[in-house]
């Protein structure tokens, strides 16, 4: 099955602890800090793979987490860096934050990198905090925790041109005739319900990839039937072959609404180069039609030509058409920049609220700060204390009318308030 939409959780690693340790030798009776550095959290890549061709991968697995990093050892010992995770997604995926939508990054070539989370700082050894003033310090950080996130993807087909319609146009005939693509075919509207790609051979070398993109209805753009699930996959394409069925009632109705509807969807979509083509013409209807379509798409200012995508009448001809359009179209942009990384906001000011028995504490750079801290030593929590009164946090709990012994919340920390 063709899936072009998943939601997925990913998650970096957590730094590794830093240690508190002191060198134990024999006839070195006074060693000095040892606790090396806990090694850094993986991170969260996503790297384009221009072999898969559907996100049906992320409907089977849905969590992913990059490894931790280790903690760290006495002898000056790091630990070693958390492994990061590089999750293969199809070219021409785009990835958004779940809760808000916003367009993270948008991966349109093979083996593209895009770094989404980056994992958590390993702690500090006390090696690294030994001053003149303190060459014993008996302080470390516990490693920075990962990040989180919800995301959402979205695959847009990339395709050079794109093969548009309605129902029953003949878009995935035409397909099979051109190239080694094989969707399903009968004679009835609404046969392809999955976009189909082939790649099309010109004189042995040149080379373009075709998308037939399921039958467009009035009202695609508005959602009517799969119209927005289809619709995405033409934006990505350089030019439009729009194809009208030859024995339709009204084939320049047809037209004008296909048209509507890509212009309603995106209207960069209507200055997309576009060759009309009227296909059927083994059919008497469609050579009918033939001089009266043809005067009215030159007269519009579009390129026309009619084949018939069943016998080949005309078919090798447009394709040469269709080509050098191909080559004087301006090549796609990314949506995004290809770097985007998820890192830790402009910090905000902190937050007091009473809750519960106690009080809450909000704020990204001390929630870290806690999470990093290691409250069962005396010298890491005095250091902890000197930090909220560097901050501004005591003096503002105070203020708020704490007293000893309340309960203080910070993050998923939980501290008695003292003198």
């Amino acid at each position: 099955m063709f899936y072009d939409e998943a939601k997925i959780y990913v998650r970096s690693g957590n730094g590794g602890d830093g240690m508190i340790g002191f060198r134990r030798e024999a006839h070195v009776p006074l060693g000095g800090p040892d606790g090396g550095d806990g090694g850094q959290g993986g991170d969260i890549v996503f790297v384009g793979n221009r072999h898969m061709s559907t996100l049906a991968a992320f409907h089977k697995k849905v969590h992913y987490r990059a490894g931790h990093g280790v903690h760290g050892n006495t002898k000056n010992r790091h630990g070693k860096n958390g492994e990061t995770l590089r999750i293969e997604a199809p070219v021409g995926t785009l990835i958004r934050h779940a809760e808000t939508g916003e367009l993270l990054a948008d991966i349109v070539q093979d083996g593209q990198e895009v770094l989404i989370l980056k994992g958590g700082r390993g702690g500090r050894g006390n090696a690294r905090f030994v001053s003149s003033v303190n060459r014993a310090p008996r302080l470390a950080e516990r490693g920075e925790p990962g990040q989180e996130l919800w995301l959402t993807l979205e695959l847009k087909l990339i395709a050079d041109v794109g093969i548009v319609g309605k129902p029953n146009a003949g878009k995935s005939t035409l397909l099979t005739a051109v190239s080694e693509a094989r969707p399903k075919i009968a004679d009835y509207p609404f046969t392809t319900l999955q976009p189909q790609l082939g790649v099309v051979t010109l004189d042995d070398f040149e080379t373009m990839v075709l998308a037939d993109i399921p039958g467009l209805i009035e009202g695609a753009a508005e959602g009517v039937g799969l119209g927005h699930d289809f619709l995405r996959h033409i934006e990505r394409t350089r030019v439009l072959i729009h194809l009208l069925d030859g024995s339709a009632k009204e084939p320049l109705e047809d037209w004008i609404t296909i048209n509507q509807e890509l212009a309603l969807y995106n209207v960069a979509l209507e200055e997309r180069s576009q060759l009309v083509v009227l296909n059927k013409m083994d059919l008497p209807d469609a050579v009918a039609w033939e001089p009266i379509v043809r005067e009215e798409i030159e007269k519009a200012g579009y390129p026309f030509c009619s084949i018939s995508a069943v016998t080949g009448q005309g078919v090798r001809q447009m394709l040469y058409r269709v080509k050098k359009m191909l080559d004087e179209a301006p090549l796609p942009e990314p949506a995004v920049p290809a770097e985007i990384v998820i890192t830790a906001d402009e910090e905000e000011p902190f937050t007091i609220d009473r809750e519960g028995d106690g009080w809450r504490v909000r704020g990204r750079q001390i929630e870290r700060i806690a999470s990093m801290t290691y409250f069962e030593f005396d010298t890491t929590l005095l250091h902890f204390q000197t930090v909220l009164e560097r901050m501004g946090i005591s003096a503002a709990l105070t203020e708020a009318g704490v007293q000893v012994g309340d309960t203080v919340y910070i993050g998923d920390e939980v501290l008695e308030w003292g003198e």
